[in-house]
């Protein structure tokens, strides 16, 4: 069973309808128990990251995503802010220091630099994505287009395998660490590369 985690601040809907569409069995949850009993989670997030990992922290749900995805080895995919939330540390919303994310991915997560004038932020739209060796991608060809919509990007700490796309410059478009995925896309907008994503984290989970 799929849960998708629930803190308010979240395309739950549409994460929702696309997991119905691929008729896969889940429920939304919002509390620590349900997440701690999961036999695999999504994250989806929107928003600030100071402001959900406070909501995280006060429902203790920080820490029972933490203990199930490294105790329990229970395959969790971030969801944009989710992908960032993974982090160890993020710069949006933090009044000086930064603030701490959960950790499961050693990164900072940072605003996107607008290298080039002509390009806004929030980075939104469509873009091509590259890293089609990734499990997360099987199915998908290697350059396909993926919706965006933030303004702030993870910087890695860690050799793992991620996918990039340009928006002047390379921004970190998806991880993966063991059982630990991250998009900072949203899959549940991207029409049938996207649907093949969430495809292939089921597999994972499965």
């Amino acid at each position: 069973m799929i849960t998708v985690i629930d803190i308010g601040m979240g395309n739950i809907g549409s994460v929702a309808r696309a997991l119905k569409f691929l008729d896969v069995a889940h429920t939304v949850c919002a509390e620590p128990a349900g997440v701690r009993s999961a036999g695999a989670l999504i994250l989806p997030g929107v928003g600030s990251f100071a402001e959900a990992t406070r909501r995280l922290a006060a429902s203790g749900m920080d820490d029972a995503i933490t203990d199930s995805v490294k105790v329990r080895q229970t395959p969790i995919l971030g969801i944009c802010l989710g992908m960032q939330l993974l982090a160890t540390s993020g710069d949006e919303g933090a009044e000086g220091a930064p603030v701490s994310g959960l950790g499961l991915i050693r990164g900072h997560v940072a605003a996107l630099r607008r290298n080039d004038p002509s390009l806004r932020i929030p980075h939104m739209g469509w873009n091509d994505v590259q890293g089609g060796s990734m499990a997360m991608f099987a199915g998908v060809r290697n350059g396909a287009c993926f919706y965006f919509v933030h303004s702030y990007a993870m910087q890695l700490d860690e050799d793992i395998p991620y996918a990039t796309t340009d928006y002047g410059g390379e921004v970190v478009a998806a991880v993966a660490s063991g059982p630990v995925w991250g998009a900072q896309f949203h899959p549940e907008k991207s029409q049938d590369a996207g649907l093949q994503v969430l495809r292939n984290f089921v597999a994972l989970a499965c």
